[in-house]
Order: structure tokens, then C-alpha cells, then sequence
């Protein structure tokens, strides 16, 4: 039995599954394909509405997606496919002159309903759910501001611990996010702030 832990996480990996921390781990039979040793983490919001409907919908066999992990806003995580098998979270990809980088990587997402849409003074979620004027995070650098909706402290604090496991356990080289990799996605979106966070690593 292989165990990996970090000292500035509360969880471990044990044959390249996450423990501790109450994961929940569901099946997700669809994959099957060996990932190898990864060596990038590959960041990502679900747009869904909770992290548990997210993470039912990744592992349906007719869904042409999947992740290794999903975060929720409570700091919950659930874990769908093992680290050693690839998980379908990049699509066509390409990075430092690498494609297809679901052969070499993690995928985690992260509950969050993504980019907004201002309404009659409501934020409204691609999903048309209301999101409150405290989760929203405005994006304003560009001609025009854009709305997103903001991640928690908690899931931000979880996260950090998960990659930090993963880093101590893999050779992990990078941590980017889906934009930075496909110029079709935006996730996971300015409202992660992936280079002022990425320093802690």
C-alpha cells in the first residue's frame, strides 16, 4: 500500500486515492485509461449548482467529462477518479508545446457557478440561479466590467491543502487554470486570482 502525506494537509493519499478531511469518494466507471505519473494540475469551476449535483453528473457514464476531484463551497470533497487514471477534465488541450493534456494531468473543480450576467440589478448564473451581491466578484481591468461569482475562503483553503498533498506526492510542474490551456474555456475565471494565489506553491 502506497501512502503519501504532506504536513501542511489533513489529507493523504493512499493507493492514489485522497483520505481524511470526510472525502467522499464516488465510482466513476468510464475511466479506465492509465494516467501515468501527472505533472500538472489543471484548475476548473463546475458551473453547476452544488458540488454534489456536479459530481453525480461527472461520473454518468453518457457524459463525455469527468475530474479526479470536486471542491465544494463548504470545503467538501469529493473524489471521482483515482490520481492513476486519466480523468476527461482538459479536452483538446495544449500547454508548453504539450497536447492533449489530460495524459499528464489532475483535474479538480471547483463549485462555482462562473461567470454572471447583470439583470434588472441581479446577478444571474448561466444556470438562472440569483447569485447575492456578496459572492460576486467584478472584474474590472477590461473596457467593461464583467461578474463573476466568487469562491469561498474555505474552498480556497481546501484546495490549497489538497494541492499541496498532491504536490508533495507527484511531480507536480505547474498548476494552471482551464483557460490557460484551451482558449474555448474561461473557467475557472479572474475570481480565483490563479497568479496571485499560484505563489504559495
Amino acid at each position: 500500500m502506497e501512502v503519501f502525506s504532506s504536513s501542511n494537509s489533513p489529507f493523504s493519499i493512499v493507493n492514489y486515492r485522497l483520505v481524511g478531511g470526510g472525502v467522499i469518494h464516488l465510482e466513476c466507471s468510464k475511466n479506465r485509461r492509465g494516467l501515468g505519473v501527472p505533472d500538472m494540475i489543471i484548475l476548473h469551476y463546475t458551473a453547476g449548482t452544488s458540488a454534489e449535483s456536479s459530481a453525480k453528473f461527472l461520473v454518468r457514464p453518457d457524459v463525455k467529462a469527468s475530474a479526479h476531484v470536486v471542491i465544494g463551497r463548504d470545503g467538501q470533497v469529493i473524489q471521482l477518479v483515482p490520481f492513476n487514471i486519466e480523468a476527461w477534465h482538459a479536452g483538446k488541450s495544449s500547454y508548453r508545446g504539450r497536447n492533449e493534456l489530460n495524459h499528464y494531468s489532475i483535474g479538480i473543480e471547483l463549485d462555482n457557478l462562473g461567470q454572471l450576467r447583470l439583470e434588472g440589478g441581479k446577478f444571474v448564473a448561466e444556470c438562472s440561479r440569483e447569485v447575492p451581491v456578496k459572492e460576486v466578484y467584478t472584474e474590472d481591468s477590461g473596457e467593461v466590467p464583467t461578474y463573476w461569482h466568487d469562491y469561498t475562503d474555505v474552498q480556497m483553503r481546501v484546495l490549497n491543502e489538497v494541492c499541496s498533498v498532491l504536490v508533495d506526492t507527484y511531480p507536480i510542474g505547474d498548476i494552471v487554470g482551464h483557460s490557460d490551456v484551451t482558449p474555448r474555456k474561461v473557467d475557472p475565471g479572474p475570481a480565483l486570482r490563479v497568479a496571485e494565489w499560484i505563489q504559495y506553491y
